[in-house]
């Protein structure tokens, strides 16, 4: 398991915010853990002098291009980039220095996966450079991916098929859990569980991370196959629950 650490922007700041919080009708709804008085090149320099590779940069709304570039400049094609992500910009961003680009929903049209726009992406781009952001929320029995900033409930399950197809045109999958982005209340076992039974690429597990524990459940959990990433809990921002330096030695120590 890797630690796969990020920068997430809101209006130009790093900041973290309860994933389930973010609405386009319902701004004053947000409900924001931390803002950041750095700017993101000191976190991206941070992740650079720790040698932190597969970390992800994601874009939640507009306002946010020139923080993402500053980012990606202090750790180029070692980041990667999501939000807003789309087949006319997609190569803009890997130019700006992204190792991979990470797309959700312009994949997922109506519903359903758009095989035409998927296959016109990994044409362009090459499978090698893109990840598919799987983010999900539990509907009864299963859990369903979801869009536009994970408001917007597709009809794709989390699920071994699933899973194998979209496996066949990306680098990697990144999986936020979104009811417990953000909330720092416990991870997604269920979820964890079976990510790590079913993927075969490189997988980021993201939601809930508390502390240390919740790093080994993950691990132990996911059999050893999926990388986790932790953010409200960080001391860098403005967490408590565990500090940047122990993470990185936890999950050093698991190589």
């Amino acid at each position: 398991m890797k630690f796969r650490p990020c920068i997430d922007l809101h209006n130009g700041k790093v900041k973290q915010i309860v994933g389930s919080s973010l609405s386009d009708t319902d701004p004053e709804g947000l409900q924001t853990n931390f803002v950041a008085d750095k700017p993101p090149a000191y976190f991206a320099a941070l992740y650079r002098r720790d040698n932190l590779t597969g970390g992800h940069i994601i874009k939640l709304g507009p306002g946010n291009d020139e923080a993402a570039r500053e980012a990606l400049r202090a750790w180029p094609q070692n980041l990667q980039i999501g939000g807003g992500i789309t087949l006319e910009n997609a190569s803009d961003w890997l130019d700006y220095g992204a190792s991979h680009v990470i797309v959700t929903s312009s994949v997922f049209q109506n519903g359903k996966v758009d095989r035409d726009y998927l296959a016109a992406l990994v044409q362009k781009i090459g499978r090698s450079r893109l990840v598919l952001d799987l983010s999900c929320r539990k509907l009864g029995a299963d859990y369903f991916i979801v869009t536009d900033r994970w408001q917007k409930f597709t009809k794709v399950t989390i699920s071994p098929e699933t899973i194998e197809e979209l496996s066949n045109s990306c680098d990697e999958l990144l999986v936020h859990a979104a009811d417990v982005e953000g909330k720092c209340a416990g991870i997604e076992e269920e979820l964890v569980e079976k990510l790590g039974r079913w993927v075969s690429l490189p997988t980021t597990y993201a939601g809930g991370v508390r502390n240390l524990e919740d790093l080994k459940r993950i691990n132990d959990l996911g059999g050893g196959n999926l990388d986790a990433t932790v953010g409200s809990a960080l001391d860098i921002f403005g967490g408590s629950g565990a500090s940047y330096d122990e993470v990185v030695s936890y999950m050093r120590s698991l190589r």
